[in-house]
């Protein structure tokens, strides 16, 4: 019989029976004589080299796993190899094999981990994962970023929002905003981490203004806002293995796509909302059943910034979270109210809006960042051009490599006066005219030949041309007319 082992003397017996009697009464013959099954009568295997581990695993190995639980099986064949260099490597995994056989005998209790079941409309989960491993460019530059994730627990409703900074308040309160009101209302309960990283190396006062304007938010959309413990990642489990699956969708898209370089952090995003809306739209009928059991959104968005005041140096600019940000000198002087955005600052003075400005980073090791606009300074710059050569801000003043390299290109072949004149006068160049992009592609064509730019011959090649300057009539009307207006009689009738 297949997968039965039948003895030589089982075999003897049933072939004699069989000589006289039928198939049937030889078997039954043999079951009188033997009763036990063909597997109850195998020989037990037994071990057929001797045993590599023998006088080692419970006199040396068994002491290790008690005194140090956690301690890898790699970790202990490097000790047995110390102890005794003659032990081949190959008995690696037979040792694993009989570390795992033994804790699960003898090994420490383990965590459990409890599946729920989730109820439409309750729970909304949201969390930040890092995404500096996909190596995404912008504009030429390697782009340190961070996603903000929200999913909601029953339906897979999923929100992404790229975080240009550190996870923090105002990158929480513009993620989560965006994607309740994507997703058309609020769930009953709100999840998160506990913002350990937006509360690291702030004192209590900071770190109680920042849960104290967390609860509000949660508050203005009717949630409950609940945490995680902290370190215990699979308390939000329901987003953080979503993590996963999204990173790995965003980079087998980024494949397909043939490029990781964007134009524009726009261009990004605008990326992620395309992958986003095509797995969302497989859990569609899902998503909307939940959807009948949101909360109403209120009507309109709660605070997602921070505001502060500052007042604008000498310097042609202030310093905010030490970054320098330059403002048109004629504000030298004035306290405006900025309002702080994970990537951009809104500018006011009194009740009205002046700019808006990319928001700047610090530099590794403290160092003051500067996002700087040659616009705001240059006519400062044309009275003292030698002010650029030392100036702190220099590399930030140039809107392209272009100009850079073309400073760069002139200091070597001259001196720093002269060169300071020329670059001062191709950056005015490009503001009065409006060619910046022109006049770099220009720069650049110039380099790649060796030669240097002439300040005149460019003004006269991106000035405006005599013949398309438009050519203005002005016809006065005669004064009679408004003697004409004067006799007509009122409309209506009224004087």
């Amino acid at each position: 019989m297949p997968g039965r082992h039948i003895t030589d003397h089982q075999v003897r017996l049933y072939m004699t029976f069989r000589r006289s009697d039928s198939p049937t009464a030889a078997a039954a013959h043999r079951l009188e004589d033997d009763p036990r099954l063909p597997s109850q009568t195998a020989t037990p295997r037994t071990r057929r080299r001797p045993d590599p581990l023998a006088g080692l695993f419970d006199e040396e190995v068994v002491p290790l796993l008690e005194a140090a639980p956690g301690l890898r099986s790699v970790a202990v064949f490097e000790e047995l190899r110390c102890r005794y260099p003659e032990l081949e490597h190959g008995i690696r995994r037979t040792l694993e094999r009989r570390v795992r056989a033994w804790r699960a005998v003898h090994g420490p209790e383990q965590e459990v981990i409890f599946r729920q079941t989730h109820e439409p409309g309750r729970l909304g989960l949201s969390d930040f994962t890092d995404m500096a491993d996909l190596q995404v460019t912008v504009a030429g530059v390697s782009l340190d970023h961070r996603l903000y994730h929200f999913r909601m627990a029953y339906g897979g409703f999923q929100h992404a929002h790229v975080v240009v900074g550190g996870e923090s308040f105002v990158a929480l309160a513009e993620g989560l905003q965006n994607a309740l009101w994507a997703l058309g209302g609020a769930p009953r309960e709100h999840r998160t981490d506990s913002l350990s990283a937006a509360f690291r190396n702030l004192g209590q006062a900071a770190q109680d203004d920042l849960t104290q304007r967390y609860e509000a938010l949660c508050w203005d959309y009717g949630m409950v806002p609940t945490r995680n413990t902290t370190g215990v990642a699979h308390e939000n489990g329901s987003i953080e293995s979503a993590h996963g699956h999204l990173k790995r969708a965003i980079h087998d898209a980024l494949l397909l796509r043939g490029s990781r370089h964007f134009d524009d952090l726009t261009a990004y995003r605008a990326f992620i909302d395309e992958l986003i809306s095509r797995r969302n739209a497989r859990h569609q009928p899902r998503i909307d059943a939940e959807r009948a059991t949101l909360q109403p959104l209120p009507r309109q968005r709660s605070q997602d910034y921070e505001e502060i005041r500052v007042r604008v140096t000498s310097s042609g600019g202030f310093t905010l979270r030490k970054v320098f940000y330059s403002v048109p000198s004629r504000l030298i002087g004035h306290q405006l109210r900025v309002r702080l955005h994970d990537d951009r600052l809104d500018v006011f003075v009194g009740g009205s809006a002046l700019m808006t400005l990319p928001r700047g980073r610090a530099q590794r090791g403290g160092r003051h960042g500067h996002v700087v606009n040659y616009h705001h300074v240059i006519h400062a710059l044309r009275r003292k051009p030698m002010a650029l050569l030392n100036l702190v801000y220099r590399d930030q003043l140039f809107p392209r490599e272009a100009y850079r390299r073309t400073f760069d290109a002139l200091l070597a072949g001259g001196e720093a006066r002269p060169a300071c004149r020329c670059m001062v006068g191709l950056l005015a160049l490009a503001h009065e005219r409006s060619c910046e992009a022109a006049l770099a592609q220009h720069l650049e064509a110039l380099l790649e030949a060796g030669e240097l730019p002439h300040l005149d011959a460019l003004r006269e090649r991106f000035g405006p041309s005599p013949s398309e300057l438009p050519r203005v009539e002005v016809r006065l009307a005669p004064l009679g007319i408004y003697d004409a207006l004067m006799d007509r009689p009122a409309m209506g009738g009224v004087a």
